[in-house]
């Protein structure tokens, strides 16, 4: 086994536990993202980035708290349960709170990527960023969270950005802004609940929040779940080494 793997293993005392405890939580977040999108109307695009917020942020509290190998256990059982929505497909609940109509016909190809390049993210920032590596999950999940609902009801000031299979996509300049506040307030959050003095940690939100939010402003549609998280995690590593 190469040694670069081993931080992901997690111990079998550990999965004893979190494994129950992520498809409950993970289980949840996907049933309230259904019951809002079938029961209660609420757009996809709300519905998807509210699954997007509670996941990233359980992960990159999991992170802080029992470290890698705890975040591959929960990322496994969310992986999981989105595998199986993409299996039922077309009219199950959960797949229709994540599968947006602007990205029709290729809704569940954009279920998919996503899913494979958060899970890219998160290797590429742990092996590069580890003492950072949760920066990138907390931009990605509250800034990503924040600003496509920001730009689908506010976004005045539209651009293009690159796609793949032949799905049109436009970002805004309110949804990227929407992304930087969202993501550097996470960060620092984080931070400070980690016990990083509040200058040291506003610095390093910032740092993270504006790369994450630039990076996001001109990725591909699809790809931006790792390019933001990779940008976040290094732009917070760097702050941190600055100062």
């Amino acid at each position: 086994m190469p040694a670069w793997f081993e931080p992901f293993l997690p111990a079998p005392s550990l999965v004893a536990w979190l494994l129950p405890a992520a498809a409950i939580y993970a289980g949840a977040a996907a049933a309230l993202a259904a019951h809002l999108r079938t029961a209660r109307g609420v757009r996809t695009p709300y519905t998807r980035k509210i699954f997007h917020f509670l996941i990233f942020s359980a992960a990159g509290a999991i992170q802080i708290v029992w470290g890698l190998p705890g975040v591959v256990v929960f990322g496994s059982v969310t992986s999981a349960i989105v595998l199986f929505a993409v299996w039922r497909g077309d009219g199950f609940s959960f797949y229709e709170a994540m599968a947006r109509p602007s990205d029709a016909p290729r809704r569940t190809l954009f279920i998919l990527i996503p899913l494979v390049t958060t899970a890219l993210g998160g290797v590429v920032s742990n092996l590069a960023f580890p003492a950072f590596a949760y920066a990138g999950y907390l931009v990605c999940g509250w800034g990503d969270a924040a600003g496509e609902p920001v730009g689908t009801r506010w976004g005045r000031h539209r651009y293009r950005v690159p796609s793949m299979g032949g799905v049109a996509a436009t970002r805004s300049l309110e949804g990227s802004a929407a992304v930087f506040a969202a993501g550097a307030a996470a960060t620092a959050i984080a931070l400070i609940a980690s016990g990083a003095p509040a200058p040291e940690a506003g610095v390093i939100a910032v740092a993270a929040g504006l790369a994450g939010a630039l990076v996001e402003a001109f990725s591909t549609h699809g790809l931006d779940n790792f390019t933001v998280q990779v940008a976040a995690s290094a732009a917070a590593q760097g702050a941190a080494l600055w100062l």
